[in-house]
């Protein structure tokens, strides 16, 4: 057999970054013994099989023949286009699949806390550690953990873990949803008493521009078999100068192999307040002391933003009021699949800032955590949206958008089972985000005859249904009475106010002719509706209590008009901000070009439009269709806005993705969209991931490393694979136009 080699180096935790040093020495007295809070990323070094091989969970199971891969992967994007594939997820190849991974854990971690945190795994995720079976998780966008404090070893000893991922429903969804592990995995170490995952709550109340009322709350773990007192230090730092703006301090008796609460609380004077235009950020660290030894417990970004929602007057932010410019995103990049690092994401998100867009809408369900990391720090009001199906089966497009007969695949078989906590694990996660101001507990729920409906109709019409089959559009008594998503709506939102009552709950309706006047909105506190503006007079005398939001809105300027002219509809989310794979219309066409971005994150015409709307820019790069004679590179170079690296610092990381963008110029300098096939080879310390030119039809595979330009533009991803010099070879079919070689 041959010998496995160790797949993961350790990293350097960043919760031991920063101002580490300084704290520990005021707070902890120690000369060993605790430690504090230590995330490790396994990323590298994982082994992939395509394909389904049982004994794959057993440890030493010899997976020397299996493709070495880096996470996140999403194998889908590493397939073929097919025909016989779903078009909904944008014809591309599913199935299932084993990672399996390695790791030791130095003997300075034993008698620690060790769980292993997965992001987000699609889907029906299985996980064994060691070869004992650790659990399931069907949903595909929800973060996930287990304790494996029982199951790792520690010193040279290898650690193994195993994943079965099962997609081979491919149908399951109306846009792609990508293969795999395709968000980070990690393993979180703390000491046997530490706060429960997701267990310190920030909020703040009484807000001003002199003084803002904080509390903390912390739930502690205590995995030992004795009570445990602890004492509690936790600082809100500034993040820009480095400075406490606040030390709160408290206690709390945690019993043995028990779970304990305590609140902080305390008034911080001259708040620097969150906002789109002001993204100003606190770190909030929290150092326990317990039996006298003292250490970091958790470090987390924090922002104070005073926000609520008026029935006439609309939506406010720090008491101003402002008006909801966003759009829609599904979570994937095009060529990358929904495997996106936070510097791609950062691009995308840059372009959308530039258009005036100033809110995401997380359609239709979670999305990584990098995405809130940003929203944060670039200034994004975020609406975060659970789920786009419930227990009713939707209609799933295999063959073409809205073709029938459609098929019936999706999270509605899991729902029932699993709702409860994956909406948990959401606000969960979310819920000290300052950019996240709204929960969505679904999209779409009532869509007529999709398949609720009522006898209060006998036809019923939805916004897309232009090929529906006349007798898909009649009442039918035997398909599920719209009345049971009132029952539905109302546990939905009772579980997140029990999470999170800070926070609004909305629902985006899709035929309130109908399910409003049932009870579908009735506790929901902001009202959202799908492309249904002619409602909006009239359900403002309906609803006197609730403001109006346009959850899903077309392009069309006279949406907008309507926004601006009534202060109660709080704003819009048009569809979409970039354009994505699935929902695609036939064959050749696999994705929808809906959005103001392409693909590849790069810009359409419908950007410029919308920004002279939003921000009354009115300046457009004049492009051409004369031939190109020379091609112009340039590598996204901007800095970490989540970390604050520079570029150059940022860049130097293993794994960081760069990001080419080529532009095809004419004789006047000006962007053409002449065409031209663009070859890329990597050489030294990098690889090449993919190459997308936002051409919806171009089937060429998406890892091919030649491709044609689209509207004269592509952009080429590389990842650093090691610390030295990497070289990117770009050629054109014409070399007088491009023939060069870019060192990073």
């Amino acid at each position: 057999m041959q010998e496995k080699t160790r797949m993961f180096e350790l990293d350097f935790p960043r919760e031991t970054m920063d101002n580490k040093i300084s704290i520990e020495s005021f707070y902890n007295p120690r000369k060993e013994g605790p430690m504090d809070r230590t995330e490790i990323l396994l990323m590298d070094g994982w082994r992939f099989l395509r394909g389904d091989v049982e004994p794959a969970w057993q440890k030493n199971y010899d997976d020397a023949s299996w493709e070495t891969v880096t996470l996140p992967h999403d194998w889908s994007v590493t397939t073929p286009f097919r025909k016989e594939n779903s078009s909904g997820t944008g014809y591309l190849d599913g199935g299932i699949a084993w990672y399996r991974g390695r790791f030791t854990l130095p003997k300075k971690y034993q008698g620690k806390s060790v769980r292993l945190v997965f992001d987000g795994v699609y889907k029906n995720a299985k996980v064994f550690c060691n070869s004992y079976y650790l659990g399931r998780r069907p949903f595909g966008y929800a973060e996930f953990s287990f304790d494996i404090t029982g199951f790792v070893h520690f010193g040279h000893q290898d650690n193994e873990i195993s994943v079965r991922v099962s997609h081979p429903d491919i149908a399951d969804s109306r846009w792609f949803t990508g293969s795999g592990i395709y968000r980070k995995v990690r393993l979180v170490i703390e000491e046997p008493v530490h706060p429960a995952e997701h267990g310190i709550i920030f909020s703040a109340d009484d807000i001003s521009q002199q003084q803002a009322a904080l509390t903390v709350r912390h739930e502690i773990d205590n995995t030992t078999c004795a009570d445990k007192s602890v004492e509690i230090v936790t600082q809100v730092i500034n993040k820009e100068t480095g400075a406490v703006a606040l030390e709160l301090t408290g206690s709390a008796q945690v019993p043995a192999k028990g779970t304990a609460q305590t609140l902080l609380q305390g008034t911080i004077q001259d708040p620097k307040l969150w906002s789109p235009d002001a993204p100003q950020l606190y770190e909030m660290v929290s150092i326990y002391t317990v039996d006298g030894l003292s250490y970091v417990a958790q470090r987390e970004t924090v922002g104070i933003r005073k926000l609520y929602f008026d029935a006439d007057q609309g939506f406010f932010l720090n008491d101003v009021p402002m008006k909801f410019k966003g759009v829609c995103i599904h979570h994937d990049a095009g060529s990358l699949g929904a495997a996106v690092p936070r510097e791609v994401l950062q691009r995308r998100l840059e372009g959308l800032k530039e258009m005036g867009c100033n809110a995401i809408r997380t359609s239709h369900n979670p999305h990584a955590p990098e995405l809130y990391e940003l929203c944060d720090a670039m200034g994004f009001l975020v609406m975060d949206e659970a789920f786009d199906e419930w227990e009713g089966c939707k209609n799933k497009w295999s063959t073409g958008h809205n073709v029938y007969p459609p098929r019936h695949q999706g999270y509605y078989e899991d729902f029932p089972e699993w709702h409860d906590k994956d909406l948990q694990m959401m606000v969960r996660r979310d819920r000290n985000h300052p950019s996240v101001v709204m929960w969505s507990i679904g999209n779409e729920i009532d869509y007529p005859n999709d398949p609720y409906c009522h006898p209060r109709f006998t036809e019923m019409t939805g916004n897309n249904d232009a090929n529906k089959p006349a007798a898909e559009r009649q009442y039918n008594p035997d398909k599920p009475n719209m009345e049971r998503i009132v029952t539905l709506a109302e546990e939905l939102v009772r579980i997140v106010k029990e999470e999170d009552a800070t926070r609004p709950v909305t629902v985006a309706a899709a035929f309130p002719e109908l399910s409003t006047y049932l009870g579908f909105v009735d506790h929901v506190d902001v009202i959202g509706y799908n492309y249904k503006e002619q409602f909006y007079e009239a359900d403002h005398k309906r609803f006197p209590d609730r403001p109006l939001l346009g959850t899903e809105n077309g392009h069309r300027p006279e949406a907008w008009q309507i926004v601006e002219d009534l202060d109660y509809v709080c704003g819009q989310f048009l569809w979409t901000g970039i354009d994505y794979l699935g929902e695609a219309h036939g064959w050749p066409i696999h994705g929808s070009g809906a959005g103001f971005l392409t693909t590849a994150g790069l810009k359409k015409e419908s950007f410029y439009e919308r920004q002279a709307l939003w921000t009354g820019s009115t300046k457009v790069p004049v492009v051409t269709d004369a031939p190109a004679v020379q091609a112009e590179v340039q590598l996204y170079k901007k800095g970490d806005f989540v970390s604050g690296d520079s570029f150059r610092k940022a860049s130097a990381r293993k794994d960081y993705m760069y990001q080419l963008i080529i532009t095809l110029k004419d004789a006047k300098g000006h962007m053409t969209t002449d065409v031209q096939k663009i070859r890329c080879q990597v050489l030294g310390d990098g690889a090449f991931v993919s190459m997308d030119n936002g051409d919806l039809a171009d089937l060429t595979p998406l890892t091919s490393a030649e491709k044609q330009t689209y509207r004269g533009q592509m952009v080429v991803y590389v990842r650093r694979t090691g610390k030295g010099k990497i070289h990117v070879r770009l050629s054109a079919e014409d070399p007088k136009i491009l023939d060069t070689t870019v060192s990073i």
